[in-house]
């Protein structure tokens, strides 16, 4: 069956989906409504859900499969899904969770292979001990959670996908300018995102915990930092210090969100690079829902921009 995300306008689906996110709004009838994402493997898509009752709101939740009925429409060059008829999923329909939910494309025991051997390459044992150990801590969250709940890397998995892209960017870069720190680079980035293990609230249906809402993932892995540094006598040590600042800065500006700007070259680098992983899975899965020779719905978090997918392609599909 043809994901979600590639439906075109005027299509009718008839299809189970899992409920990523609800808000309740009122419409100007004065009758309430729900707005629903609705997700598969492939994506989600924007629905509403007119003239609720009581009833509907208790039953159509975050992390509910649902058998859905629709036209595929669009509004403000925004795909959206008109639904005609919706039911929660029952038991003995032939549908489950793993069966809708997106997921990284690389299998996580190939991540966690990749991110060990970046830790290993450490050579100062400061770094790699504090590494090391708030890996294993926070293990299985941290190959399960997505990186946000979206724009980027939005999926089961993502932000160890995300980091390993990152690691390997940041391979690249220091063989170009090998006056970096390898090892503060690598320990920098499988850390500054860390903290969403405790921001997000788990890998499907992802909201904000109470945390992340009053605190964020940096505050997080700072005060995560500091713990770990603790435990390992370190909190002396230069290196927490600037292990801290990485975190604190790596959105850059005070505006997306860090305390300061990077004043370390590699906490530079940091932001280049987690700037360049995040724009390109945004446009790569903003390209895949469009046909050659047309444009994206407008991105958010690219300036508002909607992106052109050309008529040709100078790659070579090997057959």
């Amino acid at each position: 069956m043809k994901g979600i995300i590639q439906a075109l306008e005027g299509e009718t689906i008839n299809q189970y989906l899992l409920i990523k996110s609800v808000s309740r709004s009122i419409a100007s009838n004065g009758k309430p409504y729900l707005t629903i994402i609705l997700q598969d493997v492939s994506g989600e898509i924007e629905a509403k859900l007119w003239d609720i009752s009581r009833d509907d709101e208790d039953i159509y939740q975050p992390d509910t499969i649902v058998l859905v009925e629709g036209d595929i429409t669009s509004f403000r060059g925004k795909m959206q899904l008109r639904i005609r008829r919706i039911r929660q999923a029952k038991e003995s329909d032939p549908i489950t969770k793993a069966d809708l939910v997106p997921v990284a494309p690389v299998p996580v025991a190939d991540m966690m292979e990749k991110i060990t051997q970046y830790i290993f390459k450490m050579n100062n044992p400061v770094l790699q001990r504090m590494t090391r150990a708030l890996l294993k801590k926070h293990q299985q969250a941290f190959y399960e959670y997505p990186a946000a709940t979206k724009n980027h890397h939005e999926y089961m998995s993502g932000l160890a996908y995300h980091v390993t892209s990152m690691l390997d960017l940041a391979a690249a870069i220091s063989g170009l300018y090998p006056e970096l720190d390898e090892d503060l680079l690598y320990a920098g980035i499988i850390l500054h995102d860390m903290g969403k293990v405790i921001e997000l609230s788990g890998p499907t249906a992802t909201a904000y915990t109470l945390e992340g809402k009053l605190l964020g993932h940096i505050t997080i892995m700072v005060n995560e930092i500091g713990e770990a540094a603790k435990a390992l006598d370190y909190e002396e040590a230069e290196e927490v210090l600037i292990l801290k600042h990485l975190i604190l800065s790596h959105h850059h500006k005070g505006e997306w969100g860090s305390p300061k700007p990077p004043l370390i070259k590699e906490a530079e680098i940091l932001h280049m690079i987690d700037n360049l992983d995040a724009k390109m899975n945004m446009m790569s899965r903003a390209l895949e829902k469009v046909q050659p020779g047309e444009f994206t719905e407008r991105l958010f978090a690219m300036d508002n921009r909607s992106f052109y997918k050309p008529t040709f392609t100078s790659k070579t599909v090997s057959v």
